[in-house]
């Protein structure tokens, strides 16, 4: 009997063994299906990667509106355009009741008033120079007057004709064939692909001396939203690095995504705040040049959004906790136009210190929770530098929006193909980012460079006026 007890137990040990490592295995797969089912609203991929939309959480869902103008929303029409710019009056009047036939009278001033906008053919400006052919007695040759200056620059294409195929070509995603298309069914005028091309590199060269003047005043500001994103070069790996200031954004391609190009653009001495997500990159530049980081509170709400889906129960729970405290917070900073000074930075502080201590107490012994609540005891306070720097967002929303542009024109360019063209990204985002946020014109930016790089002038200034 003893035997037979004795065996019995050896079994119950070796299937309890069992059961103990398929255990651990479920565990195991069930954290590795939650990392695999990560998608932009609990992570920082982006939108794009996610296979199927994320469903917003119960209680969280969507409200069912109808399209358009929605109630209590601010009236956004359309000004009517003044009467000096209307070429045509017209009045339509009405002879008799259109529904009795009887006698009418107007009823004051009282109108309907219809503005329709149309289009004529586009002026085409044809100028011809004629530079006369003389021949020298002395030195028995010929020789002819030489050409002004930016007619000599601009060859076939003038200025403001340039402007538009640049436009074409950086706001508008256009192919060299579209804008062939477009020039002669339009504007009325055949210009080959090739001479397209020499056009646009003539952009690129006028852009080149206001970019290189964003990039020297870069180091000096304030405070700085950076982001990256992939960029295609002949196939191969390249990113697009963001430089957003208040007034002004500055793009870079670069080969690398590591923080030599931080150290490259903005130097070891740079004195601002830089809003940044927690890429290797920015937190090897704060350690190794001492700079000042608003690490993005979007980013980490995302990833403790991560904790609720695992499938540990003490995991979910520490991620509800750490959701709720952040939630806290912007319910409080969303409130800062209602509140005085004084109560706002009070209650922001309060929610501030919660989030740090929901964060870092009671933390469970699962990879994903021991390693944010790692983050916060070293670098928690760069996430809460928007508190006593005027200006500083506590999200990196701003870069994000800057770059948005970017992913669109790499999904239907598919990028570039040579030096020339990763020059020309970089300048044509350049100029239509800085000049969305200043409420300047691209276009009319475009016009005013170009006649100055053809005039043999300084080109006008990207950065905003002092005025």
């Amino acid at each position: 009997m003893a035997t037979k007890g004795g065996t019995g137990c050896r079994n119950c040990d070796r299937l309890q063994a069992q059961i103990d490592a398929l255990r651990a295995e479920v565990a195991a797969l069930s954290q590795q299906l939650a990392a695999a089912r990560k998608n932009s609203s609990t992570s920082s991929k982006p939108p794009s990667s996610d296979i199927v939309k994320p469903t917003a959480p119960p209680g969280h869902e969507p409200a069912h509106l109808s399209p358009g103008g929605q109630p209590q929303h601010p009236f956004h029409g359309r000004e009517p355009f003044p009467a000096e710019q209307v070429q045509v009056f017209q009045e339509h009047p009405l002879e008799c009741c259109p529904d009795c036939g009887g006698l009418l009278r107007r009823n004051g001033a009282q109108a309907r008033v219809v503005q329709q906008v149309d289009i004529e053919q586009p002026p085409l400006r044809i100028e011809q120079h004629t530079c006369p052919e003389y021949w020298c007695g002395h030195c028995q040759k010929s020789c002819w007057a030489p050409l002004p200056g930016p007619i000599q620059q601009g060859g076939l294409v003038g200025p403001r004709l340039t402007a538009l195929i640049a436009y074409l070509k950086g706001a508008c995603h256009a192919s060299y064939s579209t804008i062939r298309k477009f020039l002669r069914d339009v504007v009325g005028v055949t210009i080959s692909r090739g001479q397209l091309s020499k056009v646009v590199s003539k952009v690129a060269q006028a852009l080149e001396q206001p970019c290189a003047e964003l990039l020297r005043h870069l180091p000096q500001e304030p405070w700085l939203n950076v982001d990256e994103t992939g960029h295609k070069d002949q196939g191969e790996r390249w990113w697009t690095w963001c430089f957003r200031a208040e007034l002004y954004t500055l793009f870079k391609i670069d080969p690398t995504r590591s923080g030599d190009v931080l150290l490259a653009v903005l130097g070891k001495e740079f004195h601002g705040v830089l809003g940044c997500d927690y890429f290797s990159a920015y937190r090897r530049y704060m350690r190794e040049c001492g700079v000042l980081v608003q690490f993005c509170l979007a980013h980490l709400v995302r990833e403790v959004r991560f904790l609720t889906t695992l499938p540990g129960a003490a995991e979910r729970a520490y991620g509800e906790r750490f959701l709720g405290a952040l939630r806290e917070l912007f319910v409080v900073f969303n409130r800062r136009e209602e509140l005085s000074a004084a109560v706002f930075q009070a209650q922001l502080s309060a929610a501030r210190w919660r989030v740090l201590w929901v964060g870092t107490q009671d933390v469970p012994a699962g990879k994903h929770s021991q390693n944010l609540a790692a983050r916060l005891r070293r670098h928690g306070e760069s996430y809460f530098r928007f508190l006593t720097t005027p200006g500083v967002e506590p999200t990196n929303n701003l870069a994000e929006q800057a770059i948005r542009f970017v992913v669109i024109d790499r999904l239907i360019t598919q990028g570039t193909r040579s030096e020339g063209g990763r020059q020309w990204c970089e300048r044509i985002w350049t100029v239509m980012a800085s000049c969305s946020q200043q409420g300047r014109s691209v276009f009319e930016y475009l016009g005013q460079v170009i006649a100055a790089h053809f005039r043999g002038t300084a080109a006008p200034s990207l950065l905003p006026s002092e005025g």
